[in-house]
């Protein structure tokens, strides 16, 4: 595990979630809090957020049979278990097609957000800045962004291939929606530098939640990660 993706782990049973890895101002990016259990699951797993995960604190892990639990003094945060999400990444757009298609687009939601870790702008650069926007040209409600590979782990992964799915699927207009349940199969990490593709993309909706698949590309469109998603709408 790269030093990178936590503050600090006292021992096998917990995890401190750094402040840098926020989403909400005042609690962890849920993509990479769902990466945090999900990559102790395996390469494929299914991850679902119970409560907004807290940073700065220690935050201990539990077995029980096939799943691995969160927990905050006893609190379920989120619990993982083995799954593959059972999708397949669509044809990617070129890398100029996706830096088209972020041209102007920002963070995505209200000021709460505005600092997140994976589509907020920091002026310090330990963000990803993943932004992105509707492809020209497609049918598929597609919407990518490019992203160079910088001090990646498995968590970061989960984090980048996380707020695309909001911008694929979200609708502003009837509320923040929030990461409920995210199931990703993570074929390769991307190497130091690598440029990639992140796509994402709308998968229907059933009352107050919505669907969505997202997906990363390295070099040649080569599959990296892919993630299916339920985010909620608020009541």
């Amino acid at each position: 595990m790269g030093t990178e993706s936590v503050a600090s782990s006292t021992d096998a049973g917990s995890v401190t979630i750094a402040r840098r890895f926020r989403g909400p101002l005042t609690s962890a990016n849920g993509g990479y809090a769902a990466g945090v259990v999900g990559s102790r699951v395996g390469s494929a797993a299914e991850v679902t957020l119970r409560l907004p995960p807290p940073l700065e604190r220690p935050l201990a892990l539990h077995r029980e049979g096939e799943r691995l639990l969160l927990e905050d003094e006893g609190r379920l945060v989120a619990e993982g278990r083995p799954a593959d999400p059972g999708l397949e990444a669509p044809t990617p757009p070129s890398p100029g097609e996706a830096a088209a298609a972020e041209e102007g687009v920002g963070t995505y939601g209200p000021p709460e957000f505005a600092e997140c870790f994976v589509c907020g702008v920091r002026d310090d650069g330990s963000g990803l800045g993943i932004h992105p926007g509707p492809v020209a040209g497609r049918e598929d409600g597609l919407v990518a962004a490019t992203w160079v590979a910088h001090r990646v782990t498995p968590e970061v992964v989960w984090a980048a291939i996380d707020c695309p799915g909001a911008y694929a699927a979200g609708d502003p207009g009837r509320g923040e929606v929030v990461l409920g349940r995210m199931t990703a199969r993570l074929e390769r990490l991307p190497e130091e530098g690598e440029h990639c593709v992140v796509v994402g993309w709308p998968l229907g909706e059933d009352g107050r939640k919505l669907f969505a698949g997202t997906a990363l590309y390295g070099r040649g469109g080569e599959v990296l990660a892919v993630a299916r998603q339920v985010w909620i709408l608020p009541r």
